[in-house]
This record gives C-alpha cells, sequence and structure tokens, in this order.
C-alpha cells in the first residue's frame, strides 16, 4: 500500500506533536522539530511494543493512508525515552 505525501506528512505532523508532548512530560528536550519527529516515531514504536507485550489496549489510534498511529502510546513512549535519555546524559554533582 503507497503513502500519499498528505499522508506522509500529516504522519510527521503528528509524530513531531507527540514526541514534543513526550519530551515536556519527561522534562527533558533533546533538540528542535526534526528531534521531535524521530522522537514521536521511536516514542510510537517504544509504546506499541510496551502494548502489545502486555496487552494493554489502542486508547487513541489515528489511521492515515492505511497506517495506524498510536497517538497516546507514542506519547508514552517519547515521555519514557526523554526521561531515559535525560537520567543518562545529564551531569551528576558529587556530594
Amino acid at each position: 500500500m503507497d503513502m500519499t505525501v498528505l499522508g506522509f506528512l500529516l504522519l510527521v505532523v503528528i509524530a513531531a506533536v507527540c514526541g514534543a508532548l513526550g519530551q515536556a512530560l519527561a522534562g527533558y528536550s533533546f533538540g528542535g522539530l526534526l528531534i521531535s519527529v524521530l522522537v514521536g516515531f521511536a516514542g510510537a514504536w517504544i509504546g506499541w511494543w510496551i502494548a502489545t507485550n502486555f496487552d494493554l489496549p489502542a486508547f487513541f489510534t489515528v489511521e492515515i493512508d492505511g497506517r495506524t498511529f498510536p497517538v497516546v502510546w507514542a506519547i508514552i513512549g517519547s515521555a519514557l525515552l526523554a526521561a531515559v535519555a535525560g537520567f543518562v546524559t545529564r551531569p551528576r554533582r558529587l556530594v
């Protein structure tokens, strides 16, 4: 099944919003718009993996050109990804 240009652009916008929301929830930002898109797509993959392995329901999905994008799980996966990255990359203070 081929994806149209408009469908692809809509998925990119949705992924960017999900990635930005996930980063905001985690309190750690990787960077700009392109990074938010990548974090959104990675978060969707991570969130969908968590949902399927633990038999959790898909709360809110968007179907564009026959492809399903798990919005809630993308936000949750993006937040987890940003939280882990923030924990790993932030400098630690020695007391």
